[in-house]
């Protein structure tokens, strides 16, 4: 047995590897894995931080082991690191130089899984892309946009441009609906209509409540606003659609109309 575990696998000049170096390096890949469970189960049984942060804490627990578990595995293996590194010494400088936007992603994963400045489920707007996190990566985050199509970003575009964070500190957010209707309309009529249309609405919360705003004498309408709360970030625009077939309805059943422009045309004629 002695012999079999002392037996080489590959003898390349002075370096080689053992049948004893495989069955440990084997052995410590299941320890790994089994302390990674463990450490998973432990953080996501904890009641002081919420998920989001659970996942972030995770990642980077994750990240550090797998690091560190590569150069054990190699030492077990019986690869000297001082002379691998020696050696690539100018390899990785080169690498370095023409790798620097991969490095920035990296660094950049690195920053919003620390700092949580953006978490999993988030909604997040990019450039005019609204989107919910599903998976923060060490260089990527995958998102999801509001037609269902996920989008894989490099980390770098989350920290180096301007982004907005819907549901940085809450779950919920405030979000507006805008009509104009005739000037012949009775205005309290139309607040009340706005007010009871969004009220009725399921996905809109009560607390805070709704208010209606009368914003301007337009051109060719009164203009209003309906204000409301919803925790239904990422799908807000059904529920303001839905809104607006009640505001619709109702309107058409207390004859008030919606307006649209008009212009007048005074034509001159001329007699020669």
């Amino acid at each position: 047995m002695k012999e079999f575990f002392n037996y080489n696998i590959i003898q390349i000049d002075e370096f080689s590897i053992k049948v004893s170096a495989i069955f440990e390096t084997l052995l410590f890949i299941l320890l790994v894995i089994i302390m990674l469970r463990v450490i998973k189960k432990a953080i996501y049984k904890s009641r002081r931080i919420d998920r989001p942060r659970k996942y972030a804490v995770f990642r980077l627990m994750k990240y550090a082991i797998f690091v560190f578990s590569v150069i054990i595995g190699l030492q077990l293996i019986g690869f000297d690191l001082s002379i691998l590194l020696a050696g690539s010494a100018a390899l990785l400088v080169g690498l370095g130089l023409g790798l620097q936007n991969l490095f920035s992603d990296f660094i950049s994963g690195i920053i919003i899984l620390v700092d949580s400045s953006v978490k999993v489920h988030d909604i997040i707007d990019v450039n005019g892309l609204i989107c919910e996190v599903k998976e923060i990566n060490f260089r990527t985050t995958t998102v999801l946009t509001r037609d269902d199509k996920y989008i894989i970003l490099p980390n770098s575009d989350l920290t180096k441009n301007q982004l907005i964070n819907w549901t940085h500190t809450n779950i919920t957010s405030r979000f507006e609906i805008s009509v104009g209707v005739d000037y012949s309309s009775d205005v309290n009529i139309v607040m009340n209509i706005l007010k009871d249309a969004t009220d009725q609405h399921s996905g809109v919360l009560k607390e805070p409540a709704a208010f209606v705003r009368f914003v301007d004498f337009g051109e060719s309408s009164l203009n209003f606003t309906v204000f409301f709360w919803s925790a239904e970030v990422f799908r807000v625009e059904q529920i303001k659609s839905e809104i607006r077939v009640k505001i619709f309805d109702l309107f058409k059943a207390n004859n008030i109309t919606i307006p649209f422009p008009q212009r007048v045309i005074h034509a001159i004629s001329k007699t020669i």
